[in-house]
């Protein structure tokens, strides 16, 4: 669309800005990169030594700022590389700073990220006083993650175009509005009155926002309803927001750049990393298994190039009619609850995402306070009346119990749990244990994708809590490097070794036995009946985990690809219910209960057909708030 210069936004920010800053300063060029404004000027140092300045100017314009040195103004990448080492502090442990002359940008990767900011900033004003390069920091993973290094590697390489892609971004959310917004819809495109493919469509006049897209555990083939009319057509989709990493939200992500989708996607940044390390092996699992995967893995990297990190609390708009924020939920690392602020006031609409409502040892508790709150889509996973957790104090004395059990019969203990969040949890949990003396210190096997998630953690110990945080900083008392973590590198030989060995607990993927190494654990230990198979996460209905829990011992069981036969479990099979990344029926009560301020209408979603409906219900009674039990393919309105 185009406008004359006297609408063009831009146009009206610079103005606002030259009419603020003081003379000396002078503006070169003002652009929008996503929701950022970038701010390019030929005097870098002056506007560093004007402290306050940007802050001040952000908030004239309701923007968040960046300001860079236009090309040619800043000190030469040899002399500036000396001068930024001078400013910061040695023990910050500056491992690699990379120059960008096109944008005036100097990445420095260190350590302690911390020292190289200074208090509020200063030390990257007086970075930018002394040699003009505008710096951005990022840290140096406690634990090497290839994870991590490839995201940020192939982002660096691919840096110009994605400049040009935010660009495109910034002049799409910041056009203006063709439409009054007079209502708002929410479409359910998935994940009601089932657990697993997540997905829903808010639609404005103005605008479409699509809200998760994952995959079904246990149900290959059921996906979104992507081809419905309000999905339609996906290259004009406004954004996609990803509330966290499970694959059961994210997973078919990259399947809308095969559609045409060329747009950004919201979300944190350590739920990027997640998301790309969990959706390339979901294609690997599927090229094993001899499925046809539904993407490439160029989509997931063009998906990488196409999002859009955003911190916990920072107001970002996304459309011109649409403002994201993005809060805690608790559930696993980077998980976000996303409030939608519509129009100008006109409604807000908050999508729980998947919740965990008490503080854990890994995170804090869900954030549910919010400046407005009129409709509420909530996960409803542990939603039936009597879908109550036991306590954590109460969980952890009953897994050591087990384990020492285990161990005392000569067995060993095999964990089938999700790579994200619910192994780092059950590593704090043993690794205390054992530094304690409340059960034996013995090997703990990670199995699968469970300790480069785990470096991925300590790559964002920011989103962990304040006493975990500090342990992860100081590498002599971080207890994801305890000695007794071993990885499981060495395929089905060392696994076999494993089996054939001492007493010990194997930490495994996939955490509903849906395939993977447990199915290699599941047959070498699930013979002996003094080996124990533990549940520790949510099983969802139609999973072999489900199954073996319900009390199933009889299962199918496929030789590394071949012929498919029949393995009786002899084995212990027990759950624990506290280490479930969601809230149980009482913490969905709370979450709702205590909500400021609290919702005027719920969408009961995430959960089977009973957990829902009972969960719906006791809303409705308990806190006299309207409530819907959703099926696939609903539209609700709003206004």
């Amino acid at each position: 669309m185009s406008t004359d210069d006297s609408t063009n936004p831009i146009d009206a920010m610079r103005e606002t800005i030259e009419a603020e800053i003081p003379d000396e300063l002078e503006i070169s060029r003002v652009t929008f990169e996503g929701p950022e404004l970038v701010i390019y000027t030929e005097t870098p140092q002056k506007f560093a030594e004007q402290d306050g300045l940007v802050p001040r100017l952000a908030s004239s314009v309701r923007k968040r700022i960046t300001v860079r040195p236009a090309p040619g103004t800043q000190v030469r990448e040899r002399d500036a590389e000396g001068e930024i080492r001078s400013l910061i502090p040695e023990e910050a442990g500056i491992e690699n700073l990379r120059f960008y002359p096109g944008t005036g940008e100097v990445v420095i990767e260190a350590e302690k990220p911390g020292m190289v900011i200074g208090n509020r900033g200063s030390t990257l004003r007086e970075i930018q006083r002394e040699v003009g390069w505008t710096a951005e920091v990022l840290r140096t993973p406690p634990m090497e993650s290839s994870t991590v290094d490839n995201v940020r590697n192939y982002l660096i390489q691919e840096r110009d175009e994605r400049r040009e892609f935010l660009e495109r971004v910034g002049e799409r959310i910041h056009r203006e509005q063709q439409q009054e917004t007079d209502w708002v819809r929410v479409t359910t495109l998935g994940c009601c009155r089932e657990v697993g493919r997540a997905s829903f469509i808010l639609s404005t006049p103005e605008t479409r926002i699509l809200i998760d897209c994952g995959d079904k555990p246990g149900a290959e083939g059921e996906v979104p309803y992507l081809q419905v009319p309000e999905a339609n057509p996906i290259p004009d989709l406004d954004a996609v927001v990803l509330t966290h990493a499970h694959l059961d939200h994210s997973a078919l992500l990259p399947l809308l750049f095969k559609y045409g989708f060329d747009g950004p996607i919201y979300t944190t940044q350590a739920t990027r990393d997640l998301m790309g390390l969990l959706q390339l092996d979901y294609l690997d699992v599927a090229a094993k298994e001899g499925r046809s995967p539904p993407y490439e893995s160029e989509m997931v990297r063009k998906e990488l190039k196409h999002t859009i990190p955003i911190e916990y609390g920072d107001v970002t708009d996304i459309a011109p009619d649409v403002k994201l924020t993005m809060h805690n939920a608790g559930h696993i690392l980077g998980s976000a609850v996303s409030h939608f602020h519509i129009g100008n006031g006109f409604h807000n609409v908050v999508f729980s995402g998947d919740i965990h409502y008490k503080d854990t040892r890994l995170f804090n508790g869900a954030s549910n306070d919010f400046p407005r709150a009129e409709t509420l889509v909530m996960e409803s996973t542990y939603g039936r009346r009597d879908d109550y957790q036991t306590d954590q104090e109460d969980s952890e004395r009953k897994l050591t119990e087990l384990v020492n059990e285990t161990y005392e019969e000569g067995g060993k203990v095999v964990i089938p749990a999700f790579a994200v969040g619910r192994s780092q949890e059950l590593m704090l949990v043993l690794e205390e244990a054992m530094r304690e003396g409340r059960i034996p210190t013995m090997p703990v096997y990670l199995d699968g994708m469970i300790r480069e998630a785990t470096a991925i953690h300590t790559a964002y110990p920011e989103f962990l809590r304040d006493g975990l945080r500090e342990r992860i900083l100081h590498e002599d008392e971080n207890p994801f490097l305890a000695d007794q973590f071993q990885q499981v590198d060495g395929g089905e030989e060392m696994r076999e070794d494993i089996a054939d060995g001492e007493e010990c607990v194997i930490l495994s993927t996939s955490g509903m036995v849906t395939g993977g190494p447990i199915m290699s654990w599941l047959r070498l230990l699930g013979g002996e009946p003094e080996n124990t198979l533990l549940f520790v996460g949510y099983q969802a209905q139609g999973t072999l985990g489900r199954r073996i829990q319900s009390g199933r011992r009889e299962i199918p069981f496929s030789d590394r690809g071949s012929r498919s036969e029949q393995m009786t479990l002899r084995f212990d099979v027990e759950s624990v219910s506290g280490f479930s990344g969601h809230a149980d029926r009482n913490g969905l009560e709370d979450f709702v209960g205590t909500m400021s301020p609290r919702p005027e209408e719920v969408l009961c979603v995430h959960g089977d057909e009973t957990a829902t409906d009972q969960l719906s219900s006791a809303l409705y009674q308990e806190l006299n708030v309207r409530t819907h039990a959703p099926r696939n393919l609903e539209t609700f309105r709003f206004d």
